[in-house]
């Protein structure tokens, strides 16, 4: 029951169409168009009044950190989006994730330093590029599946890693390569406040096509793919096309995510995306909850933010008697790192589906109070 979507009295569903609506109901929906209205209100005033910027609720949207960590989540959840199509979605496997991560952030760069194309148009090419560089790599799950496909992927990882080094004309090899600021015009997305903004744009646009892609034809092709191959294909699904063009989408998304990536830090190096980051991205889709466009966004929140609450718990600590000691004191950074592996391990024992499935429970609780059941 809790799993259930509880809907008012009255709200009757006569088709398959209104029956797969991305919001439950009108008040879901306007909460969440409310909600992004807000946010970029709460990030432009502090920009087009300066003096606002020292209010208590305003001082948040104005610092720098803060926008920062936000632009970290706007790019990972649009990667861990593309992860969790192929996994969470189509029951795949992929151990290469941060290697079309870093295909999309050397596109961009590449055709933006070397073809002269605008930065915002480099964007989506770089997906597309990153795109195909997936159709490629993902041409073994035509034959392959379970241990043999995450063996192949991450063979993957580490053939694109070597070309990023040996690759010259397209990387920079080991100096890396110059990414330039987008631009609209004449206004530049050169600060936190304005990339944060175009990032959550692509992020929202984004995050709608996926959750538009699950209630079409090819989304539920992927889900019965999950569920059961051998039935789907009885059913007269190209198991074969759906599983490359999972690899592809996915590669599309981590493509647009490197490269926001790529234009936020304007220099891109071989040496970020490494088989670690591809394990962060599988992190975020576990803890978010795999197969939930939400999941995906909620997982990349918790890995961002886990890092910065350690990070603070760490220093209280050294504040203390206790923690002021030299084995503690050596002993706590080690904590910050070992915080992430004890995360996932945590939810896959505890919470398997993921903060998505504990948000909806949240959520019912609230609908039928003071009734538990």
């Amino acid at each position: 029951m809790a799993t259930l979507s509880l809907r008012p009295c009255g709200d009757f569903r006569t088709s398959y169409r209104a029956d797969t609506k991305i919001f439950d109901t009108p008040t879901s929906r306007w909460a969440m168009v409310g909600f992004l209205c807000a946010l970029y209100g709460l990030v432009i005033l502090p920009q087009a009044f300066p003096p606002l910027a020292s209010l208590p609720v305003l001082r948040l949207f104005a610092d720098g950190y803060a926008l920062s960590l936000g632009i970290q989540v706007c790019y990972y959840a649009i990667a861990a989006l593309g992860l969790n199509i192929l996994v969470g979605f189509t029951g795949q496997i992929s151990l290469g994730h941060a290697a079309f991560f870093g295909v999309g952030a050397f596109s961009s760069a590449w055709l933006n330093t070397r073809v002269g194309l605008p930065v915002l148009v480099c964007i989506p090419l770089a997906g597309l590029m990153s795109a195909a560089a997936g159709l490629l790599f993902g041409a073994p799950a035509a034959r392959i599946k379970g241990l043999y496909l995450a063996i192949a992927t991450l063979a993957a990882q580490f053939i694109i890693e070597d070309l990023f080094v040996r690759m010259d004309w397209f990387t920079g090899g080991s100096s890396g390569a110059m990414a330039d600021t987008p631009m609209l015009g004449s206004f530049a997305f050169d600060n936190d406040a304005r990339y944060f903004l175009l990032s959550l744009s692509f992020t929202i646009v984004l995050f709608v096509m996926a959750a538009n892609l699950m209630r079409s034809r090819d989304g539920r092709a992927f889900v019965a793919l999950r569920d059961h191959y051998l039935s789907a294909e009885v059913m007269g699904i190209a198991l074969t096309r759906y599983r490359v063009m999972s690899f592809g989408i996915a590669a599309f998304y981590a493509g647009i995510g490197g490269a926001l990536y790529g234009h936020y830090l304007m220099f891109v190096s071989a040496e970020a995306f490494t088989i670690l980051l591809s394990i962060q991205f599988l992190g975020m889709i576990i803890i978010g909850g795999l197969g939930s466009v939400m999941g995906a966004m909620l997982g990349t929140i918790f890995m961002v933010a886990l890092p910065e609450v350690m990070g603070a718990v760490i220093a209280a600590l050294q504040t203390t008697q206790w923690g002021n000691r030299p084995a503690v004191i050596n002993g706590l950074p080690f904590f910050r790192e070992m915080a992430i592996g004890a995360a996932i391990i945590l939810f896959l024992i505890f919470e398997p589906d993921g903060l998505a499935h504990r948000w909806r429970l949240i959520k019912t609780y609230w609908k039928l109070y003071p009734f538990s059941h």
